[in-house]
């Protein structure tokens, strides 16, 4: 008869966080989200148990961790993970969720829209994960290509190429690739979930230094001294290291300079008008030093352009 080893428990850690303002939960981690069907991330409704529930996965420098997040009724955040990477995320969750992001000094009555959104939506806050490697590669996905078809590369890759959650999460719930694994995946996969070379080569450049990338989290809230850091990554330029530092860092003011739509969103959520990215850094200049907690009012709020205009086409890069 062969004995089976029994498999070691799974590290398991909680805790609840009591923000000290209003925090609005799903806004405040909306940014991490990379489209529907993210397979990092699930959502838990509401049932009799307790209210809904959000699930999330990270690859932390102890391994992975499956984070599960319920905000009760008095605002308190019931926080509990799972996997090697659990006690790490557990004692970041605060940041996670927004504390040490200060907006007290916000002056918003120059403008009346931004003023009226920000009072509907007082619980959004920046998050900081300090996972850095983890929050550029959907980044470089991203690079001058629709949203849609970053999100569906980044969705086929994570799926076939990362680990299944730890834990009890729900099915399907998976960890991003190691900078190893991504290392190894196969130049015809990258072809076939349509990733150009360019960009596959940028994010095996980012894995190759990823430790590196994760100790700029301890240099604080990104600024140019971090983008610098992450610009000298071949590939990296400053858009990607605008929207990597927004998630990893929680940088209250760079701005992703260069994105097809978000000047012109600005634009015309602030003058009226599209506006190309020196007029949106125009407009935004009453804000510097909050400038990304200006975009986040805009883009939380719901606030959309007109839909006329050039849109950007989807590219295929895979071999037929």
């Amino acid at each position: 008869m062969v004995m089976l080893a029994a498999e070691p428990p799974v590290l398991t850690c909680t805790t609840v966080y009591s923000p000290a303002e209003t925090l609005d939960l799903a806004r405040t981690l909306g940014p991490l989200c990379r489209g529907a069907g993210d397979p990092t991330e699930a959502r838990e409704p509401a049932s009799v148990a307790g209210p809904p529930a959000l699930w999330r996965t990270f690859r932390t420098p102890q391994g992975a961790a499956t984070l599960r997040l319920r905000q009760a009724a008095d605002g308190s955040i019931e926080a509990r993970a799972w996997g090697d990477g659990a006690e790490w995320i557990i004692d970041g969750v605060p940041e996670l969720l927004g504390a040490g992001d200060d907006w007290s000094d916000l002056d918003l009555s120059p403008s009346p829209f931004l003023r009226d959104a920000h009072r509907r939506m007082r619980g959004v806050r920046l998050p900081r994960t300090r996972l850095v490697f983890e929050a550029m590669v959907p980044a470089i996905f991203e690079q001058k290509v629709t949203v849609i078809e970053a999100h569906r590369a980044y969705r086929q890759l994570v799926r076939k190429h990362g680990e299944p959650a730890p834990g009890p999460a729900p099915a399907g719930l998976t960890v991003a690739p190691s900078p190893e694994r991504w290392r190894l995946v196969p130049s015809w996969e990258w072809h076939r979930a349509g990733v150009d070379p360019r960009r596959s080569r940028t994010v095996l450049a980012a894995a190759s230094v990823a430790s590196g990338l994760d100790r700029t989290a301890a240099l604080g809230r990104g600024g140019e001294h971090v983008s610098e850091k992450l610009r000298s990554v071949p590939g990296v330029g400053a858009w990607t290291a605008a929207e990597t530092m927004q998630r990893a860092h929680g940088d209250p003011d760079t701005v992703s300079v260069g994105d097809f739509h978000l000047h012109d969103i600005v634009g015309w959520a602030l003058a009226g008008k599209p506006v190309d990215d020196d007029g949106m850094l125009e407009l935004l200049e009453p804000w510097r030093g909050h400038r990304q907690r200006i975009m986040r009012i805009i883009l939380a709020s719901g606030f959309r352009k007109p839909r006329f205009g050039p849109k950007m086409t989807i590219q295929d890069h895979r071999w037929h």
